[in-house]
């Protein structure tokens, strides 16, 4: 037997203290091992020529590789091997980066104890065949945001049937809320709009609004998926959306309607806002005459000219099968009357950041007007960070609130000349033209560093007593610049809410399989390598379901999850993981453990000559290992984690 060993510099990474000299003369004279270099950068093109000329000229049939973590380039390696004409997976990574020389100051012994463990380890791997199986041609898209749109579309020009599912009534999610975005200010609706529509009319795409995903099965490439359909009690294929059915409704508009954040109303039949799609009412049992009373002055079906209306459509549950599923579930708003301080819900001129866009917006419910207590506010407030970089409710920061604010101070400014008050943390201006537009923005608005306190309606002396019986309340704050504690009466409050996950995400994160961080957004494979993979191969996750982000970074995103499907569909198959367990049947003895233990549902009790024996779907199978453990016969064993291999690896470690 011949191995290899190869050490990787890593630049200053791991020879800073790593002695790699001392380490390479260590390793050579063991038994079996062959060759021994050390490179600046082995995963560079000259790194991996090195190797895989030394296989073809030493016959090398073993290779050891210290280096970073395997989770970085253990592919990358499995290719030099393959390439050089070697089973790929007669190979160990050595990780003496992450495990070794970021977390001692000399960690010389540690990585040499770690390659002895490594050798002892590689020469009882065996020669794996990789399977392949086929790719079903067609993607699912949970989430019809503007992440969720995206995607959607760059698939379906591609040529590949997409189901896109939203839960609301119509898609564009969050953004179609905006009146403007930042930095260039474009129009939301004129950005958001044309592509709904080319939703509507693509023949690829299959729509689902009201819609949510209930179960999956399956595994990459060949995904089964349950969708559950609630009743718009409107046939879709029928509905023209002329709306006479919203027009004739006798039902005063007082219900609050969601899409406007709950300042405007809506009838028991709407559409949640003028463009949306599809353009179909949808009718809301709980507060519709018929469904109350089982009888209505005016039936909405009476004045529908082409019998859309259905009050005995039931729920419907649609399977489908998809080679590949894309998460874009956006966020919700952190809601901000858990911070009972800032009155939120108590004081009718504090309002959430949403709520204003909704003001702004022309299709608003106040048609574009910032209007408190019926006039517009001269002083106005607009509290930054509130729910993020908080350790009470999000530790991490929310990256678009700063912006927003600054746009939303803009776009206040322009329709009421009124005095604008930023109370920030920090400014964090990261994106393209941000740093411009913060400073075009700043000599609009008055920025006064310091989280606020509070919130009030409780005056300290006459003079505050004047502006609330104004009808005003006092942000009280801590200028941090000025070293002194401020308190500024204002006729208006917005709090600049944090992005949190959205409602559900928990739910559907354990549905697929797929792990979140613990911001509660769904956890990325790599967060430089792989920001759109997760560890479910064939699930991707685009948008602000993988963390806050601003509508740039989302589209992005959304095109390279659609790209990274698009990649595996083309190709017509996928290579399965090869560390997958196996029953030894002499010892199985039918106890059924690993079957209730197994969270990927990959294992079956079979009857085999008259007694019950474990039975592992090799297919559905990620190698978790759960399995393995848990057996109490050790009849099960997994590929790659053989008992014999880690025994050797122990033993190579203590020797």
């Amino acid at each position: 037997m011949k191995i290899g060993v190869y050490v990787c510099h890593c630049g200053f990474n791991i020879a800073g203290t790593v002695n790699i000299k001392e380490l390479v003369e260590s390793i050579r004279g063991i038994e079996s091992v062959a060759v021994v270099k050390d490179y600046k950068f082995m995963c560079s093109d000259p790194g991996q020529e090195l190797i895989k000329r030394d296989i073809e000229e030493l016959g090398l049939d073993r290779i050891i590789i210290a280096a970073c973590s395997p989770n970085l380039h253990e592919k990358t390696f499995r290719k030099v091997l393959k390439d050089a004409g070697l089973n790929p997976f007669l190979l160990q990574i050595v990780n003496i980066r992450e495990q070794c020389s970021w977390v001692h100051r000399d960690a010389t012994k540690k990585a040499l104890d770690l390659i002895k463990a490594a050798i002892n380890r590689v020469k009882l791997h065996r020669e794996i065949e990789v399977k392949r199986v086929d790719v079903i041609p067609r993607v699912l898209v949970i989430g019809g945001g503007i992440a969720g749109i995206s995607a959607s579309l760059l698939l379906a020009e591609s040529g590949i049937e997409v189901y896109l599912v939203e839960r609301q009534p119509s898609i564009g999610g969050n953004m179609a809320k905006f009146d403007k975005t930042f930095p260039t200010l474009d129009c939301a609706a004129c950005i958001l709009t044309p592509k709904m529509t080319a939703v509507k009319d693509n023949p690829n795409i299959k729509l689902f609004t009201n819609s949510e995903v209930i179960d999956v099965s399956g595994y990459v490439g060949n995904f089964k998926v349950k969708i559950k359909r609630k009743p718009r009690y409107i046939k879709e294929d029928v509905c023209t959306g002329c709306l006479l059915c919203i027009e004739n409704c006798l039902y005063d508009p007082i219900i609050p309607s969601e899409f406007d954040e709950g300042i405007g109303y809506r009838k028991p039949i709407y559409i949640p806002f003028p463009q949306a799609i599809p353009q179909v009412p949808i009718i809301d049992p709980e507060y519709c005459l018929y469904f109350k009373t089982g009888k209505c002055p005016l039936y909405c079906e009476e004045v529908c000219e082409v019998n859309a209306i259905d009050f005995n459509q039931k729920e419907e549950i649609i399977e489908v099968e998809v080679g590949a599923i894309i998460v874009a579930t956006g966020f919700k708003p952190f809601d901000p009357s858990r911070i009972p301080e800032y009155g939120y819900g108590r004081f009718k001129n504090v309002f959430t950041s949403l709520q204003v866009e909704r003001m702004l917006n022309s299709t608003g419910p106040t048609g574009g007007e910032i209007v408190v207590n019926g006039k517009k506010p001269e002083r106005i407030a607009i509290v930054h960070c509130v729910g993020s970089r908080d350790e009470r409710f999000n530790r991490y920061c929310s990256r678009v609130c700063c912006m927003y604010s600054l746009k939303l101070a803009h776009l206040i400014k322009e329709r009421t000349d009124a005095e604008i008050y930023n109370f920030y943390i920090d400014i964090r201006a990261f994106g393209k033209g941000y740093e411009e537009f913060y400073r075009r923005v700043i000599e609009e608005s008055n920025l006064i560093r310091g989280k606020v306190a509070e919130i009030t309606d409780i005056p300290v002396n006459e003079e505050e007593k004047r502006e609330i019986e104004k009808g005003r309340v006092i942000v009280v704050v801590e200028d941090t610049l000025m070293g002194k504690i401020r308190r500024i009466p204002v006729d208006m409050v917005v709090l600049s809410v944090a992005l949190e996950p959205s409602d559900g995400a928990l739910e559907l994160a354990r549905m697929l399989k797929i792990p979140i961080g613990e911001d509660g957004f769904f956890k990325e494979l790599h967060p430089k390598l792989a920001p759109t993979s997760t560890s479910m191969s064939g699930i991707f996750v685009c948008g602000c379901a993988q963390g806050p982000k601003d509508i740039q970074d989302s589209v992005a995103q959304a095109e390279s999850a659609a790209g990274q499907a698009l990649a595996m569909i083309r190709r017509g198959f996928v290579e399965l993981e090869p560390n997958t367990a196996y029953v030894i049947e002499e010892k199985c003895s039918g106890c059924g453990i690993c079957v209730s233990v197994c969270p990927f549902g990959a294992i079956k009790m079979v009857e085999l000559d008259g007694k019950m024996r474990a039975r592992i779907d090799e297919v559905m199978c990620r190698g978790c290992g759960i399995c393995a453990s848990s057996c109490p016969s050790s009849a099960i064993g997994q590929r790659l984690f053989e008992y014999e291999q880690i025994i050797a690896e122990i033993e190579g470690l203590l020797r």
